[in-house]
């Protein structure tokens, strides 16, 4: 990835993605903002218990480098699963249930938020259309990435082949130690299992730790995507640019993510 600033906010970009014209997209740092500790500073989150006009401030800020503000965009409410809702610009105020967005409506934006769960960015240069998602462990065993391929295509017409993915930042397998219900879930689904769920050498409790990023990688490979672009950023050891849910135990903000169709 990139790292770009611009009116005091440090943000993101694919590199792979085309200077085409045809898109906009952003990952947003935690810099930047009004937001306090422990949400500092450019939390963009109101499920947080950080006070909603700086939340709202924070969004101007963030949104406005593209020309939008919080009622401008298609916002997500998270439910944590595989559901891909296709959306319109009349979607912008009405908070549709799903984990990932997808729209080929031109002006249209769409908005998620994350601290350690992983941002998946969609684009079909070919059928002009794109699709933003929120995949945690949940997102990847349900297959998430791989629901919105097949939806992009449903509803587009998208040929895989022709879609361009990145993958933002996310909490890496070294920081992400973990427990049941997701290990045997992750053994009962992944053919390849041991490749995702590792011991860091010299850890003497032989807890495993789980890939994240790669497990997204695998789920878009798989649903025919050639082109992945992984941002090998991880939320857990840079809290000075991301929120990170696992490292700042729970108390903690979210940076956001924004893409939008020109």
């Amino acid at each position: 990835m990139k790292q770009l600033q611009r009116d005091g906010l440090l943000y993101f970009q694919f590199e792979t993605f085309p200077g085409n014209g045809r898109i906009q997209h952003a990952i947003f740092s935690r810099r930047g903002g009004v937001s306090p500790a422990p949400y500092d500073s450019l939390n963009l989150s109101v499920s947080v218990p950080d006070d909603d006009e700086r939340v709202y401030a924070n969004r101007r800020r963030a949104y406005g480098l593209f020309g939008r503000d919080t009622d401008t965009v298609v916002h997500a409410h998270l439910v944590h699963g595989n559901q891909v809702v296709r959306v319109t610009q009349a979607d912008n105020q009405s908070w549709p249930l799903g984990d990932a967005l997808i729209t080929n409506e031109p002006g249209c934006g769409l908005t998620m938020n994350y601290a350690d769960c992983t941002p998946i960015f969609l684009y079909d240069p070919v059928r002009q259309a794109i699709g933003l998602g929120h995949a945690g462990w949940q997102g990847a065993v349900r297959d998430l990435p791989g629901a919105m391929v097949r939806a992009m295509r449903r509803e587009f017409g998208s040929d895989p082949a022709d879609l361009r993915a990145g993958i933002g930042p996310t909490i890496g397998w070294a920081q992400y130690e973990v427990a049941e219900p997701l290990v045997s879930q992750v053994k009962g689904t992944f053919a390849h299992w041991p490749e995702l769920l590792r011991v860091p050498p010299g850890q003497g409790n032989g807890r495993y730790h789980f890939d994240l990023a790669l497990a997204n990688y695998g789920r878009l490979a798989a649903a025919g995507v050639p082109q992945i672009e992984l941002s090998g950023l991880c939320t857990a050891t840079r809290t000075d640019l991301f929120f990170s849910h696992r490292a700042e135990k729970g108390k903690t903000g979210r940076f956001g993510a924004i893409f939008i169709l020109s």
